[in-house]
C-alpha cells in the first residue's frame, strides 16, 4: 500500500523531518557576527608588547603606517621583524625615500622599556623627516 501524503508512513504517523532552512540562518547570523566582530578588533602590526595604559588615547588607523617596536629587553622590530640598530636606521631612511610626506609611523613600545630606547627611535624618526608619529598606548576605561 502506497502511502498518500509525502510525510506519512503506510501505517498513518508522521515521518521525523529536520528543518534545515532555520539552520542554515543561525549559521549565516553567526557568520556575519563573527566577521563584524573581527573587523572592529585593533591589531597591531608590531611584535607582541605589554602597552602602557592611558585614559586620553585616540584611536588610530595602522593601515599604512610602519610599526617599530621597543621591546622590554631593548631590542627594536620593524614591523614584526626584530632588526639592529643599524637596520633600524637604514629601513628608516628607505622608507622616507619611498613614502615621502605620506610615510607614517607607529611607536609600539613596551612599558617596562627604557624610556631612552623609545626616545632613541622617536628622534632618528624625526631625523629622517618624518613628521606623522604616533605611540601606541592600551586605554584605560574612565571611572
Amino acid at each position: 500500500m502506497a502511502s498518500s501524503g509525502g510525510g506519512t508512513n503506510a501505517d498513518g504517523t508522521k515521518k521525523a523531518r529536520i528543518e534545515i532552512i532555520p539552520l542554515i540562518d543561525v549559521i549565516f547570523f553567526l557568520l556575519a557576527t563573527f566577521v563584524l566582530f573581527t573587523l572592529s578588533l585593533n591589531k597591531s602590526g608590531g611584535v607582541p608588547v605589554s602597552l602602557p595604559n592611558t585614559s586620553t588615547s585616540a584611536a588610530r588607523d595602522p593601515a599604512g603606517s610602519v610599526t617599530i617596536s621597543v621591546t622590554a629587553e631593548g631590542t627594536l622590530a620593524w614591523d614584526k621583524d626584530l632588526i639592529s640598530l643599524d637596520d633600524f636606521i637604514d629601513r628608516l631612511q628607505a622608507y622616507h625615500q619611498v613614502m615621502g610626506s605620506d610615510a607614517r609611523i607607529l611607536i609600539n613600545g613596551d612599558q617596562s622599556a627604557f624610556f631612552s630606547q623609545a626616545r632613541y627611535v622617536f628622534d632618528e624618526v624625526r631625523k629622517a623627516g618624518i613628521t606623522k608619529v604616533e605611540i601606541e598606548t592600551r586605554v584605560t576605561p574612565q571611572s
